[in-house]
């Protein structure tokens, strides 16, 4: 019973981390056609974040074969980096029991307290630079850490996740 649990568990956990990772693309767009790309902007909470949004997505597009030029290019690549805090609530029982009302007696006390969990988030959008029409785009959600080492890790995982299928086959 306690393997099976322990098994859901893990299946369970794993579908959350798949979900904070989604891609999108328009699926009439041949990508075959596209070499090169310009920025339109990179933003972040401050320019260091903005600057390694910039060079890990490069780093990426560049290993796909595109060429990264001033203006003008196929595609324009535009990405958002944000962070937030998600709030967990945490309730502990005290008292006679194990607390309130457990198993049908006691009246023990309850105590709730808010654990905040930074949160990034990394979109990154891929337009047509002729039509300006959004072809392409990746959304990805990490925990983050108190350490910015980690941080930085975690981003270039991101970006990597992202265009792990880039560009996408013709057949979808």
């Amino acid at each position: 019973m306690k393997y099976s649990i322990l098994i859901g568990s893990l299946v369970l956990f794993a579908g959350l981390c798949i979900a904070d990772l989604r891609t999108d693309y328009d699926h009439s767009v041949n990508f075959g056609k596209y070499h090169s790309y310009s920025w339109l902007n990179a933003k972040a909470s401050n320019t260091l974040w903005s600057d390694r949004i910039t060079q890990d997505i490069d780093n990426a597009l560049m290993a796909k074969g595109w060429r990264k030029v001033p203006s003008g290019g196929d595609a324009s690549v535009s990405a958002f980096g944000s962070t937030k805090n998600d709030q967990t609530l945490q309730t502990y029982y005290d008292g006679l029991g194990g607390g309130w009302f457990w198993r049908g007696f006691g009246d023990g006390v309850a105590t709730t307290t808010v654990e905040n969990t930074p949160t990034g988030t990394l979109v990154v959008d891929i337009f047509d630079s002729g039509t300006k029409k959004l072809i392409w785009r990746g959304v990805d959600t990490k925990t983050l850490s108190d350490n910015p080492d980690k941080n930085i890790d975690k981003l270039a995982d991101s970006v990597n996740d992202l265009f792990k299928k880039f560009p996408p086959s013709p057949e979808g």
